[in-house]
This record gives C-alpha cells, structure tokens and sequence, in this order.
C-alpha cells in the first residue's frame, strides 16, 4: 500500500483529497497545525470506511520539527506520495500590508513547500516512483487584488514545480501544480457571495473540493506517469 503525506488535510481540499486517496488504496497522513481535532476526525472516519490513515500535527514554516516529523512517519514506511496543500490567506493591498502577513503566506506555501518535500525526495528517488502535488492557485497564475503576498508565493511554488520536475523526471517522479479557482469552502465563503461569483466564472459557479480530489486523485495514479511540470487550472474557465 503506497503513502501519501497531505499537508493541510484537515481544510476542505486537503480533507477531500484524504477521503478520495484512501478510496484509491492508499494510506493517507493526514496533517494540520492548529486543526489537530479536524485531522484526527478524518483519520477516524477513513477508518471506518474501511480506509488507512493517521493524524500527524506539526508546523511546516518550522524546519527542524518538519524535518524530525516526516524522518519519523517516514522510519513506518516509505512515502511516495507528497501534497503540498497548506496555505494560508492574509490579504490586504501592498500598500497596507504588514511585514509579518507578507512572510507567513510566503513561509508556510514556499518554504513549507521545501521543508515537507525536500527530506523525503532521497527515499522517493531510490524508490524510483512518485508524485508530488504542489497546490497553486489562480492568483498564482492570474494575479489578484489584494493578494500580493499569496500571488507571489503560488507563483514561486510554480517555477519551483517545473524545476523539481525536470530534476526528478529520470527518477518516474511527477512533480505538478494544482491551481484552483474559486472553490466552495471556509477560505472563500466570506469573500465571494453568489453574484460576484457568476459575475467572476463563465461556469456560473464555484468549484467543489472534491472537483479537485479527483484531479489530484488522477495526478497520483499510474494513468498520468506522463504528465510532469504542469501547472493545471481548474476554475470553471477563468481566461
């Protein structure tokens, strides 16, 4: 059974894309910071389901209890699957943004994107398969007011994806970005009522976790051992 590591998976992505991974045969670890009762939810309800998991919290802007975190999930069992999903949201104009809001969004994307994934590449390597998964945005791509901060950290995760790619590609490992548009949940509820959405996605809609669970889902099987260093839009047609 392959091992999948979701950072972020107790928000509304991370945890539809624990649910849809352990359908798929996979023990899913799932992680968080400060949701800790969230994650271990989800571990007990995959359970129940018949599925594998486990709850793990640890601090991903943290590089040394990151470091010791994953050593130890990875001294249980190799792990070939990586989701880099936390992220966080502190939007505010340039002009008004604090010093601190622009570094957290920076830390826990960018460099909590190195800190989870880089440990756990030597392993991967040797294994000659794998998947990792770098969760981007639509303000990565496109930009967006108010955002800054969180534009440039996805975009950074990006180039970083499309790099990693090509260092790891001899090695059957896809390394590829995810960027959603606006997609149902906690992060966008508040920043999105019904009409600026129809006004915002020619689909008239926002998009569903679990739309973008199965796309992960997809990247991780052996059906898409062909597709590297793509970043992937899902957001209802947003030019």
């Amino acid at each position: 059974m392959k091992k999948a590591l979701i950072t972020g998976g107790s928000g509304d992505i991370g945890s539809a894309i624990c649910y849809r991974l352990a359908e798929n045969n996979i023990h899913v670890i799932v992680h968080s910071n400060h949701n800790y009762e969230k994650a271990q939810l989800i571990d007990s309800n995959i359970k129940q389901q018949g599925g594998s998991a486990e709850a793990v919290a640890f601090d991903v802007c943290d590089a040394d209890a990151t470091t010791e975190a994953v050593k130890k999930l990875s001294e249980a069992g190799l792990i070939q699957i990586i989701i880099n999903n936390a992220g966080i949201h502190r939007d505010a104009p340039l002009a008004g943004m604090s010093y601190e809001n622009w570094t957290s969004v920076i830390d826990v994307s960018l460099h909590g994107f190195y800190n989870v994934t880089q440990p756990l590449l030597m392993p991967m390597m040797q294994s000659r398969w794998g998947r990792i998964i770098n969760m981007s945005s639509v303000a990565g791509v496109m930009g967006n007011r108010g955002q800054c901060n969180y534009s440039a950290a996805k975009a950074a995760l990006n180039g970083a994806t499309k790099s990693l790619a090509q260092e790891l590609a001899s090695r059957k490992i896809t390394v590829n970005a995810i960027a959603p548009g606006i997609i149902e949940g906690t992060m966008t509820e508040d920043s999105f009522d019904q009409q600026m959405i129809k006004n915002i996605v020619p689909m008239k809609r926002a998009g569903k976790p679990e739309e973008v669970a199965a796309l992960a889902s997809f990247l991780c099987s052996d059906d898409a051992s062909y597709i590297s260093g793509q970043i992937i839009n899902i957001n209802g047609a947003m030019a």
